[in-house]
């Protein structure tokens, strides 16, 4: 019997890290520094980030704590209140990711770092949404013909065997889509078209495609998809909340 036990709690470390969760994914935790909302408690290193520590500077919060209109009711429960803005020489759309922005590069570009580590390969991620788009006023030259048009949001999740995490700098470029990243593991991508009227559930299941195990997770929820190429709308807001890995 001892043996059992000594054999089970040699196991139940490699099980729990089979089995990750990221911290703070109900979003009920954040904290305010110098006029910068983080999503985070402030202690220790955040999972998650935002375009606020480039923009605050201007009194602009993308991404602030929304306590009131949230999935699960109960008390200290909040909510990620993603918006996107026009600012006065470009657009700005709503972020949230798991990752660390650095800095803000020549007044329209940021230099980021994409993913934090993990090691488990999840089934899908769940949580809910409450996409509020309105229609798009703002487009760079290649995209001037979408504007008039609705907006997009987008939620995805990408799985990756990186050596460490992505350096990127948006002045030098668009990102590379994750589909085409060949250390990609697993993926997951939801357009969101519609006002959903409220919050709904959704699941991403992910797509894998290799058997090997990630060492990189990107969670990015974006309040208009297009944002990349300064394209969107000053008010589409997109809620999310209460988000999981499902095994």
């Amino acid at each position: 019997m001892k043996r059992t036990w000594i054999f089970v709690l040699l196991l139940l470390p490699f099980w729990l890290n089979a089995q990750e969760q990221l911290d703070n994914m109900n979003f009920d935790q954040w904290s305010k520094v110098k006029g910068t909302w983080y999503p985070s408690s402030g202690k220790g290193e955040s999972v998650w980030s935002t375009s606020n520590p480039g923009t605050s500077i201007l009194r602009i919060n993308s991404t602030i704590p929304e306590y009131e209109h949230v999935a699960v009711a109960g008390s200290g429960k909040a909510a990620a209140k993603i918006v996107s803005r026009k600012l006065v020489w470009a657009f700005l759309t709503g972020n949230l990711f798991t990752g660390e922005f650095v800095r803000v590069v020549k007044f329209s570009g940021a230099e980021m770092y994409n993913g934090v580590p993990f090691h488990s390969r999840p089934k899908s991620l769940s949580g809910y949404y409450h996409y509020r788009p309105s229609t798009i006023d703002f487009a760079d030259d290649a995209h001037a013909s979408l504007k008039g048009q609705r907006d997009q949001g987008q939620i995805e999740i990408a799985l990756y065997c990186w050596k460490q995490r992505q350096h990127f700098i948006s002045n030098d470029g668009p990102s590379i889509p994750a589909t085409q990243d060949p250390a990609l593991i697993g993926h997951a991508r939801l357009t969101l078209k519609e006002d959903s009227g409220g919050y709904v559930p959704f699941e991403l299941k992910i797509d894998y495609r290799s058997d090997a195990t990630p060492t990189y997770v990107y969670i990015s929820a974006l309040s208009s998809r297009m944002g990349e190429f300064f394209t969107g709308s000053s008010g589409s807001i997109l809620y999310l909340d209460e988000l999981q890995f499902n095994y």
